[in-house]
């Protein structure tokens, strides 16, 4: 299955809780594979059935996994939410205490949330994320980063073939910036990802397209885990030449497992996740990466796993969530 960044960070979390001793509810699909109690508000991956026009919106299905969460909240010390803030007010309604992961930039309606339901605490991904949300509410936010399964990948310490692009078919994600520093220095590139909607497809269609020759600038499509690991450890560099804002950017620390440096734009959290001369190199602009390339291919591989491991394991993203819970119960008693 080709699973999304929030999905596999959920999963992380979930069977690391059990693997400590916890017991841990999900609320989710019935296709889920997950070591806690799964309890099931559809049949199959609610995406998976809008593609197949089985189902038109998505929030019915969310209404039920929150439904169903407050109507159990006495049976739980923590209720944790991985949905939008839209959710906090019914979130505000649980007997217990309620902690929403924000995985999306905040914007002004969100912030209304915010500050309309204190008692719903807010963690954030990065510092950047949630920095400007803090200061005009007055309030402070936890940060937790995403966490990354270094075991599940290999790593090549011997210099990479390509460079690499991963990420939706997106003006935002830019692969076609990344296309034009793998021309503008005769290098190969890897392109993997896909357009999610109809914007995406027109530009995919005008910009990308056109310059994917099979040879120099190669595109795979969607990839899996397997495929994703193989694309990155085989890699020089990943190229992440975003044009928004970035909460977070969890593709960037899995590059960093399989030995492989990043070349990134300095835009939202890449500036926390990319230690410059230790895991990769940024810049202001996609255009000023080109020339951070020949400096990034001399770092040490091994040093690139070392460091992101020791800042960003999935058991550390657990340990904070852990502290987090802990006080949230605490507050209530």
């Amino acid at each position: 299955m080709n699973y999304g960044g929030i999905e596999l960070l959920m999963k992380l979390l979930v069977d690391e809780l059990v693997e400590r001793g916890h017991a841990v509810t999900l609320f989710a699909t019935a296709d889920c594979e997950t070591r806690g109690e799964l309890v099931s508000v559809a049949d199959a991956c609610i995406t998976d059935l809008m593609t197949r026009g089985e189902a038109y919106a998505y929030e019915h299905y969310a209404n039920a996994a929150v439904a169903e969460a407050l109507r159990r909240a006495s049976e739980f010390d923590v209720l944790h939410y991985h949905l939008t803030p839209g959710w906090i007010p019914l979130a505000s309604l649980a007997s217990k205490p309620s902690l929403f992961t924000l995985h999306t930039c905040a914007v002004k309606d969100d912030e209304w949330a915010f500050a309309k339901y204190p008692e719903v605490e807010v963690a954030a991904i990065s510092r950047f994320q949630i920095a400007e949300t803090a200061t005009r509410l007055h309030r402070d936010f936890p940060v937790v980063y995403n966490g990354c399964d270094f075991g599940a990948y290999t790593p090549e310490f011997a210099a990479g073939k390509h460079l690499a692009f991963l990420g939706r078919m997106s003006h935002a994600k830019n692969p076609a910036g990344a296309i034009a520093i793998a021309k503008s220095l005769g290098m190969p590139l890897v392109l993997a990802g896909r357009p999610q909607n109809g914007e995406e497809e027109r530009y995919f269609a005008e910009e990308v397209k056109p310059h994917i020759d099979g040879e120099q600038i190669r595109w795979i499509g969607p990839v899996n885990h397997a495929q994703k690991e193989a694309l990155l450890r085989s890699a020089s560099a990943l190229l992440f030449p975003i044009q928004w804002d970035e909460p977070f950017g969890l593709v960037m620390i899995e590059s960093m497992a399989c030995g492989t440096p990043v070349i990134g734009v300095k835009r939202g959290s890449v500036g926390e996740v990319v230690t410059d001369g230790v895991t990769g190199y940024t810049a202001a602009t996609p255009e000023g990466l080109a020339g951070l390339v020949e400096q990034t291919l001399k770092l040490d591989r091994r040093r690139v796993r070392e460091s992101a491991e020791a800042q960003f394991s999935y058991q550390q993203m657990v340990a904070a969530y852990v502290a987090l819970y802990r006080k949230l119960v605490s507050g209530r008693s």
